[in-house]
């Protein structure tokens, strides 16, 4: 086999082991489009929508747990089918959900798969060659967002198909069960990916590490020529001594806290913290009431440009993080990520919220049929202003109850901002692209090239436990969060967090592109000083 044909073997699998991704990311973004629906169908509280939006983010937690142990006991290729199978099963129960809590245990089980991420980069990272693995994992990434903005257009076109007066929408009912066919549109992907993953091999390194030399010299076949199998065996078994052999769940544990992996854990875990502290998961799964907020005729219209802005972001950074490097291309985008929330931040600081008489009758048109005596209950406020929008609502609450208030905060809200629109939209198509463009890839990339092979079956799956972890508390607690601290102080929070990250990860952050990983082993603890 010539290093044309091995490279394109080798990014033929990886696209099949991170199709996983995509599926996340339908998950992710299908669900940002039926909080409406669900809300109103199930009557939900702020932390209800918030336990929806982060069941996934708490059954990863949990899958983490066991995926270091499952993937060194069953292999790579075994466990990432498994999880395959998980999302397949998530996606038919979310989609017939008949209850709050089937909804919310059907998302917990495909939490349960969310953890493909952290194996698809341990799998791209064994398997590829060290001048390419950067752009490969990054495909990680890249099919999220993919992933992403086919859910945003997905939920877009199935709204407007539920509005409209089509008669085979009518006979769909699509009115009522519009969050079905958004849940149910992750099914045929799934099964998709279910079948593909059949077709990639076995990682080598991990046949080399429970003593199946033969099978990973055929596996070794598939992705590189014959001449370089030699030196490709050699590396990976003088990898193999330098983490002392360490085979067990016990012994790679007692390596991974040991001096000589304490720096890769460091790293690892403070990128694996930084991504998720800058907010993106709230963003996407919640996107449509961000935009509510801001008075925006179509807030799922909206979150198209989110995922088309995501998506050019992701290619430039898969074209450039394999020159630039890294470091660079992480802090740069950290940088600019604190940026772009400091301005959605004073854009919010500068609305206030009041309502007029075609406020009103807006707010009458849509809710009047079942609230009759909404427009006399409003008219008292015509001509006063309140500076934002937690104080608006207060008032609502005190006007109309809070039942009735609460049901349709963004409605309300929505109507009665005066805010600079446009400014709040461009900072958060900013945000989002300064994250697709650095720590959104870039921490796959890194957690797939700082830990050595006898340790990566458990160090991966534990830092994305540190991310996973931190995006449950994100998700679980945003809708609560913009509630009752308002959109100003929520993103100024997350300003402040990526700033913290970003001097915590320029201290410590090394540049690892085109350094194979028994290199990259070798310079984080010390041996090559030595």
């Amino acid at each position: 086999m010539n290093r044309s044909s091995s490279q394109l073997r080798a990014l033929a699998y990886a696209a099949i082991v991170t199709l996983g991704g995509l599926v996340f990311g339908l998950d992710l973004g299908v669900i940002a489009g039926t909080f409406s629906y669900i809300k109103e169908q199930f009557v939900l509280s702020d932390l209800q929508i918030g336990t929806v939006g982060a069941a996934p983010g708490f059954g990863a937690i949990f899958a983490l747990l066991f995926a270091g142990v499952l993937s060194n006991k069953l292999g790579r290729k075994r466990t990432i089918q498994l999880i395959a199978l998980l999302y397949l099963v998530s996606a038919i129960t979310s989609a017939l959900a008949p209850s709050y809590w089937w909804l919310v245990s059907a998302r917990f089980l495909g939490g349960l798969a969310f953890c493909s991420l952290a194996l698809a980069s341990m799998y791209i990272g064994e398997i590829s060659p060290s001048h390419l693995r950067g752009r490969l994992v990054a495909i990680n990434q890249f099919n999220i967002v993919v992933g992403l903005t086919m859910a945003y257009f997905i939920n877009y076109l199935i709204q407007q198909f539920a509005q409209g007066d089509a008669e085979w929408a009518a006979s769909l009912n699509l009115r009522e069960t519009a969050w079905r066919w958004m849940l149910g549109m992750e099914i045929p992907v799934a099964l998709i990916w279910l079948a593909l993953v059949s077709l990639i091999p076995k990682s080598p390194r991990w046949l080399m590490m429970v003593g199946r030399d033969a099978e990973a010299k055929t596996a070794m076949a598939r992705l590189i020529s014959e001449d370089e199998i030699p030196h490709e065996i050699a590396s990976i078994k003088e990898s193999m001594k330098k983490s002392h052999g360490a085979v067990t769940i016990s012994e790679q544990l007692r390596e991974l806290f040991s001096r000589h992996s304490r720096k890769a854990v460091v790293i690892g875990v403070t990128i694996a913290a930084v991504q998720p502290i800058t907010g993106i998961n709230a963003i996407n799964t919640y996107a449509p009431m961000i935009f509510a907020q801001t008075g925006a005729d179509d807030p799922l219209w909206q979150t198209v440009w989110l995922g088309i802005v995501s998506l050019v972001a992701i290619v430039f950074s898969y074209l450039l993080i394999d020159r630039f490097g890294r470091r660079p291309i992480v802090l740069f985008g950290l940088l600019w990520c604190a940026i772009s929330l400091g301005l959605c931040a004073w854009g919010f600081q500068q609305a206030h919220y009041s309502l007029n008489s075609a406020a009103i009758a807006e707010i009458s048109d849509k809710l009047g049929e079942t609230n009759p005596g909404i427009s006399a209950d409003l008219a008292g406020q015509i001509g006063a202003v309140y500076e934002d929008d937690i104080v608006f609502m207060e008032k609502m609450r005190d006007v109309l109850g809070s039942d009735l208030a609460n049901k349709n905060k963004e409605l309300l809200v929505g109507e009665a901002a005066n805010i600079n629109a446009s400014l709040i939209l461009f900072a958060i198509l900013s945000y989002m692209a300064a994250f697709q463009f650095s720590i959104g890839p870039a921490m796959w990339v890194v957690l797939s090239e700082i830990f050595p092979t006898q340790l990566r079956g458990i160090a991966i799956p534990a830092a994305q436990l540190v991310t996973a972890v931190v995006n449950y508390f994100v998700q679980q607690f945003f809708p609560w969060q913009l509630s009752n601290m308002g959109a100003r102080d929520i993103f100024l929070f997350y300003a402040v967090c990526v700033s913290i990250g970003m001097m915590a990860l320029a201290f410590i952050l090394p540049e690892t592109k085109n350094k194979s990983i028994e290199e990259i082993e070798a310079e984080l603890s010390g041996s090559d000083q030595r």
